[in-house]
């Protein structure tokens, strides 16, 4: 499944009847420079995720515009209630802000041609799941992208979410598979379950099916995959996906293509996680294949590219038209493949060892990088800030500072009593107004201190610093009356402080979009 843009073009406006001059006659003179400029007009073509294309003579390219419009499918973006949704992401200083698309796979069982895609007799007609899920992250300048996996066996919580179509009311519930959050509400409700664990904003989603996967990769031409040895995903008793390609490197399109993105059984120590990681390759190569591959000049295989992508989709409303496709392909076009980070997220095994849950610290962190908007390759260019006047704290035993319990994450429970603990870790060093609010238990990632007004910037410094606190934890709030220490989830125990980097944690198995000697390995059981 690609999900990335290349191309270029523009929408078509309605047309007069004629051409230019509004005539019913054909001007003469035309050359071949001339005809060459009128293929250029009739035919333009982007792609966002998917590739759109749109033909326009007259008044037949408004319709054939609008008929393309039809193809498109549409869902809501998010059936949680108001109050489980992320706070909106910020803006950076030049006012633009990140944005945040989730990309969804079903397993839809739904036709006949799904049901022959997908196997699995049983599961015809029934509630699809999102088998495939993945945080794309564009920073807010579009300089980078991030890309977060989640495997369908994370057992997560999942919101009350209402079905827009039936009304239908499904409770809350614990510890579910992720991928069960399609078939609770639709993709709106996969949507409210990765913004309640990840506390990310999404500003939309996209999704596609067995079919819709099937169709694109013909349409594109074929992907190359490499594998490390001859594989075959089959097992005595059925399973697999029925990949069987030869050592090396191979074009993959259609049917093979969907056997790729599926296979589990083969690749690795065949678990969900070697799917992702598989995953992650042929969106790389498919993102390579398309910017290598820019331009297509066979408008018969533009118009079939254009029918195909929009049949394939169903996306939030505020993707619903081909126009609002080709202007979020030109921001991700802004992209270069080398900026392109694709992860997983960091796992551990359940209880039982038969499902996945987030990584403590390492997940939250990941998640923290991509919510604070920082690239997961490293290459963030060192910001700047300029030296300001600050007024002087106060001697540090006049100092009040309230200390609140943050400690609870999307994966872990507040730690009990922490407020307390750090409160006398400050009276300790001399600030004796210290104490410990434990009316309330919040959800902060990293240890903050906030202040209302500069006034008291100085004395949220001279906190900071006597806990080894950086300064740019130090933040101005509306939202406290005092300085306020909040103790977050990165300060679990101990009275010591280690401040979080901003490096991306190794369990989340980075890699580079411009990587094209990516190689999957092949379980020795599956090779022939």
């Amino acid at each position: 499944m690609s999900l990335t843009p290349v191309g270029s073009g523009r929408v078509p406006e309605q047309r007069r009847p004629g051409g230019a001059d509004g005539g019913g006659r054909r001007r003469r003179g035309t050359g071949d420079g001339d005809r060459k400029r009128r293929r250029r007009r009739i035919l333009r073509w982007s792609a966002a995720v998917v590739a759109v294309a749109i033909v326009g003579t007259a008044g037949a390219g408004y319709l054939y515009y609008q008929h393309l419009n039809g193809n498109i499918q549409k869902e809501n973006l998010n059936n949680a209630d108001a109050k489980d949704r992320a706070a909106k992401s910020k803006a950076n200083a030049a006012g633009q802000t990140p944005l945040n698309i989730l990309l969804i796979g079903s397993d839809a069982r739904d036709s006949a041609e799904n049901q022959k895609l997908g196997g699995a007799k049983d599961t015809y007609n029934t509630a699809p799941r999102a088998d495939v899920q993945m945080l794309l992250h564009v920073s807010a300048d579009r300089t980078n992208m991030s890309v977060v996996s989640m495997p369908r066996d994370t057992l997560v919580s999942i919101p009350k979410c209402t079905d827009p179509d039936t009304g239908k009311v499904y409770a809350a519930s614990t510890s579910t598979m992720t991928n069960a959050s399609l078939e609770r509400g639709g993709p709106g409700c996969t949507v409210a379950t990765w913004e309640k664990l990840t506390n990310i904003h999404i500003d939309h989603f996209m999704m596609v099916d067995f079919s819709g996967v099937v169709s694109m990769a013909d349409a594109i031409g074929g992907v190359p995959v490499c594998v490390d040895a001859n594989i075959y995903s089959h097992t005595s008793s059925g399973h697999g996906s029925g990949l069987k390609l030869k050592k090396g490197t191979t074009s993959v399109k259609g049917k093979q293509a969907l056997q790729w993105l599926r296979t589990r059984y083969g690749f690795e120590d065949g678990s969900d996680i070697a799917r992702t990681k598989a995953q992650h390759m042929y969106m790389n190569s498919m993102v390579r294949q398309l910017r290598a591959n820019a331009t297509l000049t066979n408008p018969g295989k533009l118009r079939a590219l254009a029918e195909t992508a929009t049949k394939a989709l169903t996306v939030d409303d505020g993707l619903g038209t081909v126009a609002k496709l080709y202007d979020l392909s030109k921001q991700l076009k802004q992209v270069p493949t080398k900026r392109i980070t694709m992860t997983t997220m960091p796992w551990v095994y359940s209880s039982d060892g038969n499902r996945v849950l987030p990584k403590p610290t390492d997940a939250a962190k990941l998640f923290r990088l991509v919510r604070e908007d920082i690239a997961l390759d490293g290459k963030d260019k060192k910001k700047t800030t300029t030296a300001k006047t600050t007024d002087p704290a106060a001697a540090d035993d006049k100092i009040a500072v309230q200390v609140q319990n943050g400690t609870k994450s999307s994966t872990l429970a507040a730690v009990s009593g922490r407020a307390t603990a750090v409160a006398q870790l400050l009276v300790g060093k001399g600030f004796d107004e210290a104490v410990a609010d434990s009316s309330t238990l919040l959800s902060e990632d990293t240890t903050v201190v906030r202040y209302p007004s500069a006034d008291l910037e100085g004395d949220a410094q001279a906190v900071a610093k006597a806990l080894g606190i950086s300064t740019s934890q130090v933040k101005k709030s509306t939202a406290v009356s005092g300085v306020t220490l909040v103790v977050g989830a990165d300060w679990r125990s101990g009275t010591t402080y280690t401040a979080d980097d901003d490096t991306t944690p190794a369990s989340a198995s980075a890699l580079n979009g411009a990587d094209s000697k990516a190689c999957m390995h092949v379980d020795p059981d599956y090779t022939w």
